[in-house]
C-alpha cells in the first residue's frame, strides 16, 4: 500500500478520493463538495490516501486547528471490499506518524457520536484499538441531533492542549475547525 499526504486537491488523486468519500458516507452524512474544495483555500487541509495498484483503498481528509498545532481527522473511509483487513488502522498509524514525525504536532483529535449504539460503540473500538483516548463530554450541536465526544492522541507530551482532559477544550478546536470551513470568507 502506497501512503500519500496532499495539501490541495488534485486532478488525479481527489477524484479516486472523492468516490469513495461518496460510496462511504450518504449525501446528509457527509460535508458537500463546495465545502470541501472550500476547506483546501481556507484552512490547512490534508487528503491522506492508501492506494494499491493505483485504487484507492483508503482515505481520509484531516485539517489543522488549535493554532497550526492539532490535526482533526474530520473523515475517513476504507473501501467496502477491503474492510476488516486491517486497512484502516494502516491509513490511521500512517496518519500519526505523518504528524509526529513529519509536522511535529501536539496531537490528533476526531469526534465520534456518542448516543450509545452497536454502530456508534464499534467506532468508538475502533478508534481505542488505533491509539484514541475517548472524553466524557458530550457535546451537543444545534444544527445535527446527536451529541458528540471527542477523541484523541497526544503527540507532544510537553504541550497542555487538552485542558482539565474531560473534552470541553478539544471541542473549542473541532468547532473552530468546523465554523472555518462553512464560513463563506
Amino acid at each position: 500500500m502506497l501512503f500519500t499526504t496532499l495539501d490541495q486537491l488534485d486532478a488525479q488523486l481527489w477524484p479516486l478520493a472523492k468516490e469513495l468519500y461518496h460510496r462511504s458516507f450518504p449525501k446528509e452524512g457527509r460535508k458537500p463538495d463546495p465545502i470541501i474544495t472550500g476547506m483546501f483555500t481556507k484552512l490547512t487541509c490534508f487528503l491522506h490516501t492508501l492506494t494499491d495498484g493505483g485504487t484507492v483503498e483508503a482515505m481520509a481528509i484531516s485539517g489543522l486547528t488549535g493554532g497550526g498545532r492539532i490535526l482533526l481527522v474530520d473523515y475517513i473511509a476504507v473501501s467496502e471490499r477491503r474492510r476488516g483487513e486491517g486497512i484502516g488502522s494502516q491509513l490511521i498509524e500512517a496518519i500519526t506518524d505523518w504528524a509526529h514525525n513529519e509536522k511535529q504536532l501536539d496531537g490528533l483529535l476526531i469526534e465520534v457520536e456518542s448516543e450509545r449504539t452497536p454502530v456508534n460503540e464499534q467506532r468508538i473500538r475502533f478508534w481505542e484499538r488505533n491509539g484514541f483516548t475517548i472524553t466524557d463530554y458530550e457535546h451537543p450541536y444545534i444544527w445535527v441531533p446527536e451529541p458528540y465526544r471527542a477523541m484523541y492522541i497526544q503527540l507532544n507530551q510537553e504541550m497542555d492542549w487538552l485542558g482539565d482532559g474531560s473534552g470541553k477544550k478539544l471541542f473549542r478546536y473541532i468547532t473552530a475547525f468546523h465554523e472555518k470551513a462553512y464560513s463563506k470568507k
